[in-house]
């Protein structure tokens, strides 16, 4: 796709895909409005140059269904809010007569949110014919959706097939702060959450990328019982064992220091918080459960996290979603805020963690994909 500075959008009609996935409580509040705030730059430039602007995204999973509780409209109003009711305009659906209607009576400086795109299940099929009726009246495409753009769907891949197609300011930033190829080394790698068999492309390729790899959260369990370690109740991927010595073996022979928990915080479930207790991983019993790093294992990796120049962090440590586990993903976000490093957040519960403890700021890069940052650092 082409740089969205090159074209000329006066008097335009723009369709730009967005990701207002955000997250929206009982009363329909909006209680993040990151995803919706990074893509102001984009929205300004076109306004800025007198385009007229077609916002679509979709919010959660309706599954081609009409659900309420995951309309945009809580969007709009905040979009309504910042840019002004003469210049916001709302369409209480995605394709059709209505809304075909609305686009032709815009002018230059309005902006058109559509209604959540995944009402209909011809997003998610990428089908040609629905990405034809969104591109009706329109001249061109911008994709800021970072957060999708790994996802065939009607509303970016198949709309960029028929129009001529531009990447949004976010979407370049993006892409240049999640390349780890022009960063300074040494590169530290953290990676926690639960399935090795979700990240292990992302593991391989950036053993190739880094100096160090820090691997935490229940993914280590899998690395610790391909070495042999009693792991008791912890979550293991057993399929996985065998990728797990590859993994470590090629991190070996390319002089990349693989680092694993040398003490973890245990408990006999996840719901028995009393009984939490530090270990040594020599030491796990067949009926403990691992569900946060040690204190060991968090003073060893603040010292790595001390040298290096380039620190990417995907994924929590523990179960930082309860008080009794949540030390260890707290210290490490607490240590990156803190440190001289070029800082990279990406993944949806490593940026929930770093939101929770309100250290955003503190931090140079949090990607606004989850998903899909993994699969851009792992492909790139």
């Amino acid at each position: 796709m082409c740089n969205l500075s090159n074209v000329d959008v006066k008097n335009k009609c723009i369709f730009v895909r967005v990701d207002f996935n955000v997250p929206i409580d009982d009363n329909g509040n909006i209680t993040s409005f990151k995803r919706i705030d990074e893509t102001v730059p984009t929205i300004d430039y076109l306004l800025k140059n007198g385009a007229k602007i077609i916002l679509c995204s979709h919010l959660g999973r309706p599954k081609g269904q009409k659900v309420e509780s995951l309309s945009l409209y809580p969007v709009f109003k905040y979009l309504e809010n910042i840019y002004g009711s003469n210049v916001v305009l709302w369409a209480n659906d995605t394709i059709g007569g209505t809304v075909d209607k609305i686009k032709s009576k815009m002018k230059s400086g309005q902006i058109l949110l559509l209604e959540n795109v995944r009402f209909y299940k011809q997003e998610e099929d990428c089908d040609k014919d629905f990405a034809i009726n969104l591109a009706k009246g329109v001249d061109i495409f911008v994709d800021e959706a970072f957060a999708v753009s790994h996802r065939k769907s009607a509303s970016n891949y198949g709309i960029s097939q028929i129009l001529p197609s531009y990447e949004g300011f976010l979407m370049q930033k993006e892409k240049k702060s999640l390349c780890l190829n022009d960063k300074k080394k040494p590169i530290l790698a953290i990676l926690g959450g639960a399935k090795v068999s979700d990240k292990i492309k992302l593991i391989s390729n950036l053993i190739d990328k880094v100096d160090y790899i820090f691997v935490g959260g229940a993914m280590a369990f899998t690395f610790l019982k391909a070495l042999g370690k009693n792991v008791g109740k912890s979550i293991v991927e057993d399929e996985c064992l065998e990728l797990a010595k590859e993994i470590m073996n090629k991190a070996k022979n390319s002089n990349v220091d693989f680092i694993l928990p040398k003490d973890v915080v245990v408990s006999t479930s996840v719901d028995n918080e009393n009984n939490a207790t530090m270990k040594n991983v020599e030491d796990i019993s067949s009926v403990d459960m691992g569900l946060d790093i040690g204190e060991q294992t968090i003073l060893e990796l603040k010292k790595y996290i001390e040298k290096a120049q380039t620190i990417f962090w995907n994924g929590p440590l523990g179960v930082y979603t309860n008080k009794a586990f949540e030390n260890g993903t707290k210290q490490i976000a607490i240590s990156l805020a803190k440190c001289s490093a070029y800082t990279i957040v990406g993944g949806g519960d490593s940026v929930d963690a770093i939101e929770k403890y309100n250290l955003e700021e503190k931090i140079n890069f949090v990607s606004t994909g989850g998903g899909a940052s993994l699969k851009y650092i792992q492909n790139n």
